[in-house]
């Protein structure tokens, strides 16, 4: 029946779902120059999940523009924000930002979430992949990502320095945030592919501005393992935290369990 043969039944009309986060709302502390992240949650959210962000600035995907980010007061001002909205978790959306100094940093990080949005549930990029490679029971990893040699070899120390040998990796070499985003999906299956190693249990990708959800499923296919990628991980963690089933089927054996 018609919304129109509905009203001249009496009835009340059918009404499209306009994104309302009913089931979850999950707040997003992201990059102003950055535009991946956001937009891969929503590819990934089931209806009644919701993303709603807050936004810092990135000077240069450099180890000085991220400690420069990370210092400013616009980090304090961004969670304070979006913790007053009604969100039931805030995820900090940077894992280059969060995994910088180590695990203790990132801790650090968290405590400070924890005291500038109290009552929410807090997850951070880096948290959340070291999460996400527990739940598929990822050992030995290859990684995979767009950054600079510097920030890449700090990826390789958190993994290492939480139980996960990096046995292979690449990065691209990529210091601007634009730029991040415009690595094609072709791309970054061929960079996954190449850094895959027979005793690798899992692929990790690093980066939330550097498109992977659209691939992981056929990464997954291919390569006969587990892929986490930072995003995927960080949507994947927010949902556990909130307690829903709240993700669209298709993106990676990490979701099965939050998958609608």
């Amino acid at each position: 029946m018609t919304n129109a043969e509905r009203v001249q039944a009496g009835q009340r009309p059918v009404f499209h779902y306009d994104g309302n986060g009913s089931l979850a709302r999950v707040g997003l502390i992201f990059m102003a120059s950055s535009v991946v992240m956001e937009s891969e949650m929503w590819a990934m959210a089931a209806e009644g999940v919701s993303v709603h962000t807050t936004r810092i600035k990135l000077p240069k995907v450099t180890l000085e523009g991220i400690e420069q980010m990370m210092n400013a007061p616009q980090l304090e001002e961004a969670a304070r924000l979006l913790g007053s909205a009604p969100i039931d978790v805030l995820c900090f959306g940077g894992t280059s930002a969060s995994f910088l100094h180590g695990t203790a940093y990132d801790k650090a990080l968290t405590k400070k979430l924890v005291s500038w949005a109290p009552g929410k549930k807090i997850t951070t990029a880096s948290t959340a992949s070291l999460a996400a490679l527990a739940q598929v029971k990822a050992g030995p990893v290859a990684l995979a990502t767009p950054y600079i040699d510097e920030i890449h070899q700090r990826a390789i120390r958190f993994l290492e320095e939480n139980g996960h040998k990096v046995l292979r990796s690449q990065n691209l070499g990529i210091n601007t945030d634009v730029e991040l985003a415009e690595v094609s999906l072709d791309r970054v299956y061929d960079l996954c592919c190449a850094v895959d190693h027979p005793e690798a249990t899992a692929i990790f990708v690093s980066c939330t501005n550097f498109r992977t959800a659209g691939a992981i499923e056929a990464l997954e296919t291919a390569l006969g393992k587990p892929v986490v990628s930072a995003i995927q991980a960080s949507f994947w963690h927010s949902l556990t935290l909130a307690g829903v089933k709240g993700a669209k089927p298709g993106f990676g054996s990490l979701m099965r369990d939050v998958t609608a």
